[in-house]
């Protein structure tokens, strides 16, 4: 599995440019291996280094404020373009009737929503084929937020036919069986993970063979003068 995990973290440092003008790129992310004692329970929030402890506490307080103003946030953030990063990173997903996805850091629905629609648009579903989205979310509030947006927007499983579940919990520790989807999605989420490779282990344990992990998010322009406009970067691995 170790060997697994440095081939996850050779490709997460490619980058890539596609999907015409818009910059869709692989997520770079550099990893430092270092012995325990180095690590020495300390990350970053923001700008500032915090214990790991106080990290999830911050980001869960932050959250419980910002949960029924969490897309007008991201407007803010964005200038409304996380709207289609968010398109694109679904249609590149491409998920076909039967595809079983987990939605991690998925709270308001954004992603799962899409999922359903885009599989409602590509036509009936084979009896055969049940289709089901889990929402994961480590903040109840942001979950909350999801599940009444899918009631009053028609997202159930009696209107789309397509099974739909909110789960509470860590992204770092899912409570799901091995093998359990053939789709992992994570989108402006990863960053607020304390140790993201255990969120890559955990990722690939509930993965069936050939499923598929992605993931968008903010990160930092080759070109200073053009970071005030951000980039959505994505990150699409097959595992196993």
């Amino acid at each position: 599995m170790s060997i697994i995990r440095r081939n996850i973290f050779r490709l997460l440092q490619t980058q890539n440019v596609s999907h015409n003008s818009c910059n869709v790129c692989y997520l770079s992310m550099k990893t430092k291996v270092t012995d325990e004692t180095d690590r020495n329970k300390q990350t970053h929030f923001g700008f500032k280094t915090v214990n790991e402890e106080e990290k999830w506490k911050k980001v869960h307080e932050v959250f419980e404020t910002v949960a029924e103003k969490y897309d007008i946030m991201n407007d803010v953030m964005s200038l409304g373009i996380h709207r289609v990063w968010k398109d694109i990173f679904i249609h590149r997903l491409a998920p076909t009737h039967g595809t079983k996805l987990l939605d991690v850091a998925g709270g308001t629905g954004d992603i799962s929503f899409r999922y359903i629609n885009y599989l409602k648009n590509s036509g009936p579903a084979p009896e055969n084929k049940q289709s089901k989205v889990t929402v994961y979310d480590i903040n109840q509030a942001m979950l909350d937020v999801g599940q009444l947006r899918a009631q009053r927007q028609g997202y159930t499983k009696e209107k789309t036919g397509v099974d739909v579940e909110w789960m509470c919990g860590d992204a770092e520790k899912l409570s799901l069986p091995d093998d359990s989807f053939t789709a992992y999605t994570i989108a402006f989420g990863v960053r607020n993970c304390t140790h993201i490779e255990k969120v890559l282990e955990e990722a690939y344990r509930v993965l069936a063979p050939g499923g598929r992990f992605m993931c968008l998010e903010f990160s930092q322009l080759p070109n200073s003068g053009m970071q005030c406009y951000f980039s959505g970067f994505t990150t699409s691995i097959h595992f196993k």
